[in-house]
């Protein structure tokens, strides 16, 4: 009999949806997601599983209340609940005194940290985690420190690493380096030239800190003379950098063509660059450039990056350099883009992370873990 598994989760964002499906496909899982809406996050259509939208309560203070929480905690609803590891999330409380009531297993998703960490939200987070069946978290740095200090059973804690499809990334970089010639020709019309180029793509937000690629271009400018340093994105802070490149007088070596959707339009970029930067705050963006091969430089800071950092295995297929360091920034950029072989091994060593270690079905692995394990948990409870 399968395993009745309903998810919750605060949005339906296009990076999920191929997780979603993979989970759905599990034989022995009957999967359900409750997604609500949330500012910033696009939602976008479900495909190949089933799925409700229902609205989130808005609270004073940045607190929500969501039904279905609660709804699908009941007797009956389901045979493991995922409900989000957010103490702002109030209806996560008595949901799981609900379940535990009706022999129904829960675990947390979450990150299990905060970047931003206060004593209060980590101590209220812990005991959220005693009162369900198991927690998931994004990586194994986060999952194996938690062990061992102590305030996590082992074998309550699973890993769902955060991936990206790959799919659609694979199919542009390959259509793409099978036609040279157009390639070729996409460089010459952007004026990219064999470089070496440096690339940055996402929101152009002030926490992302794309401002230090425009340090970066200054203090390089006589040492890779035919370099261009690519920002793609738009933001905030996009008049800001090209007023910083002018300013510096480097806007004709920074290159800012705006946002670009869609793989086939991004992929000649990524394609030809010899490096991505990320200054600070990475997060899936760097599945994103690894899976078109592009070794990462990001900031050395990791308790302040997103989960995904632990893709980066320093010198292997990327580089960490000191945090908002603007020259070591530079130079570790040159080190990188210098070193032609050196460089080669790493793109291959970041290809490979995003296509054989980060992938959406490792990730449905570590969620299908969790289900089966809490699925147990409950059943000694309803017998």
């Amino acid at each position: 009999m399968s395993i009745r598994f309903v998810m919750c989760q605060p949005s339906l964002a296009y990076y999920r949806v191929a997780v979603f499906r993979e989970l759905a496909s599990r034989p022995g899982i009957d999967f359900k997601l409750i997604y609500a809406e949330q500012p910033g996050v696009r939602n976008v259509e479900p495909e190949g599983f089933e799925a409700e939208f229902v609205p989130i309560k808005r609270l004073p203070g940045g607190l929500q209340w969501y039904a279905p929480h609660l709804d699908h905690t009941a007797r009956g609803a389901a045979d493991v609940v995922c409900l989000p590891w957010n103490p702002y999330f109030l209806s996560v409380f008595p949901a799981m005194r609900h379940a535990r009531r009706h022999g129904i297993g829960t675990f947390l998703w979450g990150h299990g940290y905060s970047k931003n960490e206060r004593p209060w939200r980590a101590k209220i987070r812990r005991w959220m985690s005693t009162k369900a069946d198991g927690v998931i978290f994004y990586n194994h740095t986060v999952r194996d420190r938690s062990v061992s200090e102590g305030w996590l059973a082992d074998e309550r804690a699973f890993v769902a690493l955060n991936a990206l499809d790959q799919t659609p990334i694979q199919s542009a970089r390959d259509a793409w380096l099978a036609e040279p010639a157009k390639l070729d020709a996409f460089k010459r019309e952007h004026g990219l030239g064999d470089g070496p180029n440096i690339i940055f793509v996402s929101r152009l937000l002030p926490e992302n800190r794309a401002d230090l690629m425009v340090d970066a271009a200054a203090r390089l400018k006589d040492d890779l003379p035919r370099s261009k340093f690519i920002i793609v994105g738009s933001g905030e802070a996009e008049d800001d950098l090209r007023a910083k490149a002018k300013a510096l007088g480097v806007a004709d070596r920074v290159v800012m063509p705006g946002a670009i959707w869609g793989e086939d339009a991004i992929a000649p970029w990524y394609l030809s660059s010899h490096a991505f930067v990320y200054p600070a705050n990475i997060g899936l963006s760097i599945l994103h450039a690894m899976g078109y091969g592009v070794p990462v430089i990001t900031s050395d800071r990791t308790e302040t990056q997103n989960p995904e950092i632990e893709a980066l295995r320093d010198g292997e297929n990327g580089r960490l350099y000191p945090h908002l360091d603007a020259d070591a920034l530079a130079r570790t950029i040159r080190e990188v883009v210098s070193d032609e072989s050196a460089r080669s091994k790493m793109a291959a060593a970041a290809h490979e992370t995003a296509t054989r270690r980060f992938t959406v079905q490792r990730m449905a692995d570590g969620f299908e873990q969790a289900i089966r394990y809490c699925d147990e948990q409950a059943k000694t409870r309803r017998t």
